[in-house]
């Protein structure tokens, strides 16, 4: 009964699209949007995984509020390259592997296939052992059980899928209101001085070549590969339409929805930076290395309530990033190989090198900073073909590229590539 009513609402869901997009709906307009979010709220979990908290809380602690204008900056190139992303699946009905695999030589394929594994498995090393943690600091419980926990709740969220998109999107939402909730509370405990939070958000700021380093961290690291892959394989098959007036209506509320999503992903990056600036920075705890250290030190600063509320957007944080991690390798799989794994075969192949972490006393913050270089490494063979192939009037029709649109993604994209080689080779080479 319950697998049959979560269809019933896809179908309910799908029905009201297409209404809208067929211009019949006589809803307001909030009600006409409703259908249409979803998608980037999944992807929008990548820019607030574990591997944030660690990053945007070391910012914060070194530099206060000075690099706050870094995250805006980069959460915008982010809704730029997502948006792409969407208007991929949208115009063509595949995703961004898939495209790889027709457009490129097979020897080709099969690299970017290897690459693109490792990314995942870079991705839920990071996410696993956030949401361990999280267990770990919210309930005391030693960290291999925090781990095993953490694969059977994730378990749980994958089974979701079985029926339909929109009982996972509901989670996934949930677990994002958690982790806002979560840092909305954070913030009002830490009393940050608005005047000083709104200057450096758009007034940008250096303070010395480690600050520059810093921020060199937070914008490389911005846009994950597997969201990319993920957000157009969200969008090709969940609404469709061959009549290109109703494409265009559909990624204009696609618009809406990256814009949303990533817009309270940017709002929670930015309050883990202020939390960590007014609490740490402005107490002159300037060295706080990693996410356990945060946590404790919360306690004396703003009480006990604050370390839990810390945990708990952690843990939320974690689960939900896991998750969306492990569907992100089955679309890699399947894209590039047109091979399909049951999602637990997934799981367990995903999760091992986390366990292994944890089980052999590992330094999780330390791993999880580790993870990022091969995320660094796989982000140009993702982030180079999406603005190839949307470029491209023979694949995308009548979306394709405006060309200030492609200017200014180029733009970006070598920035963001730039950036990352440059990261990668201060953390090989600068020890």
């Amino acid at each position: 009964m319950k697998r049959s009513a979560a269809i019933a609402n896809d179908k309910s869901t799908l029905t009201s699209a297409n209404e809208v997009l067929s211009g019949k709906s006589k809803k307001g307009w909030f009600a006409r949007l409703l259908p249409f979010l979803g998608p980037a709220f999944i992807a929008s979990i990548a820019y607030m995984d574990p591997g944030n908290f660690a990053t945007n809380i070391q910012g914060g602690a070194q530099f206060g509020y000075e690099l706050l204008w870094v995250i805006l900056g980069s959460n915008l190139m982010a809704m730029l390259l997502q948006s792409l992303s969407a208007k991929l699946g949208i115009a063509t009905g595949q995703n961004l592997a898939e495209h790889c695999r027709n457009q490129y030589s097979h020897r080709v394929v099969i690299g970017m296939w290897v690459i693109g594994e490792l990314v995942a498995i870079a991705t839920d090393l990071a996410e696993f052992l956030g949401a361990a943690l999280g267990f770990n600091l919210l309930f005391g419980i030693p960290l291999w059980v925090a781990g095993l926990l953490t694969a059977v709740v994730t378990f749980l969220i994958l089974g979701l899928e079985r029926y339909g998109f929109r009982p996972l999107e509901a989670v996934i939402t949930a677990f994002i209101t958690v982790i806002a909730v979560c840092y909305l509370a954070e913030t009002i405990l830490a009393r940050p001085d608005v005047s000083t939070v709104l200057y450096y958000t758009f007034v940008p700021h250096f303070s010395g070549a480690e600050s520059v380093l810093l921020a060199t961290g937070i914008l490389g690291a911005t846009v994950m590969p597997h969201a990319l892959y993920l957000h157009s394989a969200l969008t090709q098959d969940r609404i469709v339409t061959k009549n290109p007036k109703q494409q265009r209506r559909l990624f204009h509320f696609e618009l809406v929805d990256v814009f949303i999503a990533m817009g309270i992903a940017s709002t929670i990056n930015a309050a883990m930076l202020i939390m960590a600036a007014s609490t740490f920075f402005n107490h002159g705890l300037k060295n706080i290395g990693t996410i356990e250290e945060a946590h404790l030190t919360l306690v004396p600063l703003l009480g006990s309530a604050a370390s839990w509320v810390f945990a708990l957007s952690l843990l939320a944080s974690g689960l939900s990033s896991s998750s969306v991690g492990t569907m992100a390798g089955q679309v890699i799989m399947q894209g590039f190989l047109h091979r399909h794994i049951p999602p637990w075969i997934r799981r367990v192949v995903t999760m091992l090198p986390s366990l292994i972490v944890i089980f052999i006393g590992l330094d999780p913050t330390r791993v999880l900073v580790l993870s990022q270089v091969v995320l660094s490494f796989g982000l140009p063979f993702a982030i180079i073909p999406l603005v190839t192939f949307t470029s491209r009037r023979d694949i995308m029709g009548e979306l394709v590229n405006m060309k200030i649109t492609t200017i200014l993604t180029s733009v970006v994209a070598a920035l963001i590539i730039a950036l990352n080689v440059f990261l990668l080779y201060q953390l090989i080479f600068s020890r």
